[in-house]
């Protein structure tokens, strides 16, 4: 393998935000870019200066490339898993914005798949590296905190708004909900065993139609593997008023995190019963190579580049560039990323099941190994 790791970005919405991560990376190149729309591949190609023979209407093609080394999907939610699986049969490693999939025999395709090409991959949860996690993960790691009691996750969102592709609306919440699964299952250092999950409310008719799922909000109790913790989790996605947030708290035997509750007042730190005090979290771009720690703070977005996912998710906690490091530094270092195949699919599966369970009043489900 050269000394580059030669990128191949699919999806130019989001995507774009990734395109200057791995121009700028000294272990990494923008290869190539994909997208079906010509005009659109045009665009973000001449903006980034990609040569026109590597831009690429078609996935299938990027398959056949000898010289592209990896493939990075951020293509729609139903095209992430039979890409991924496609990169890795084809001897490509792998990366992926989430969910990894969206059902168990998704999940459970591309591990297997991992596993028999022998390359890397890696889903791009962008939660378990934003300056909130890292800063927790900090206390965690040096014992400030304490032993962990108990994780609460929520991802709530209002995408009854315009401007969303329209396979969203009324899509299950749980079926994409690692944003508030992963932060309390890499703290915990666990995998989820089983959960029990619950809806509430009703959404309008014409999104119930659309995946047969009535909940506005969907509230789940996940029981972890060898481990004496549990985790709470909820999702929102349509008819259910809040402001976005994509949250973790964590309580431990001698700290406790809170997330804010209206976003810029900063979240809390408990060090008694009575002790509490917001704090600043730092950022944490001197982790990475100093010609992409920039990236942390700001990207290509701005009044003329767009897109609402980044908006509403508030940057994604500046964690693009730790994504896109860690694949690439796991690839170079030929190890397990940091979200391997089995860690993603427990993960996203945790989820999965959790919308099994409210479709069938609270069943527990167990959540299949990998």
């Amino acid at each position: 393998m050269a000394d580059k790791i030669k990128v191949a970005v699919v999806g130019l919405g989001f995507g774009a935000e990734f395109i200057p991560i791995y121009q700028r990376h000294p272990d990494a190149e923008c290869y190539a870019i994909c997208q079906r729309t010509r005009s659109h591949l045009d665009e973000i190609g001449d903006q980034f200066k990609i040569p026109k023979e590597r831009r690429f209407n078609k996935f299938e093609d990027l398959l056949k490339i000898d010289e592209i080394d990896a493939i990075h999907v951020l293509t729609d939610i139903a095209n992430h898993a039979w890409m991924s699986a496609a990169a890795l049969d084809a001897g490509k490693h792998a990366a992926c914005t989430v969910p990894m999939g969206v059902t168990v025999k998704e999940c459970l395709d591309i591990a297997r798949a991992r596993k028999k090409s022998g390359k890397v991959y890696m889903m791009m949860e962008t939660a378990v590296y934003t300056r909130e996690f890292l800063y927790v993960k900090e206390m965690v790691s040096s014992g400030k905190l304490g032993k962990i009691q108990f994780l609460r996750g929520s991802h709530q969102q209002n995408m009854s708004l315009p401007g969303w592709p329209d396979y969203w609306y009324g899509f299950p919440p749980m079926h994409y909900a690692t944003h508030a699964v992963s932060p309390l299952l890499a703290l915990a250092k666990a995998e989820a065993e089983s959960v029990v999950c619950h809806g509430s409310g009703r959404i309008r008719d014409e999104y119930v139609e659309k995946y047969g799922s009535p909940f506005a909000i969907e509230t789940a109790l996940v029981k972890l593997r060898d481990s004496d913790l549990a985790c709470e989790v909820t999702r929102s996605l349509f008819d259910t008023i809040r402001q976005y947030i994509e949250s973790f708290d964590v309580y431990g035997t001698k700290l406790a995190f809170e997330w804010e509750q209206i976003a810029e007042e900063g979240p809390v730190l408990f060090s008694g019963f009575e002790d509490a005090e917001r704090v600043k979290v730092p950022d944490f771009g001197h982790l990475l190579p100093k010609e992409i720690a920039l990236f942390t703070t700001g990207g290509v977005y701005d009044d003329e580049h767009e897109h609402t996912s980044f908006i509403q998710g508030a940057g994604h906690g500046g964690s693009h560039p730790h994504l896109s490091h860690e694949w690439i530094m796991a690839i170079k270092e030929n190890r397990q990323s940091s979200v391997d195949a089995s860690r993603a699919a427990n993960w996203t599966m945790t989820g999965i099941c959790a919308h099994e369970s409210a479709m069938k009043d609270g069943e527990r489900i167990e959540i299949p190994k990998t």
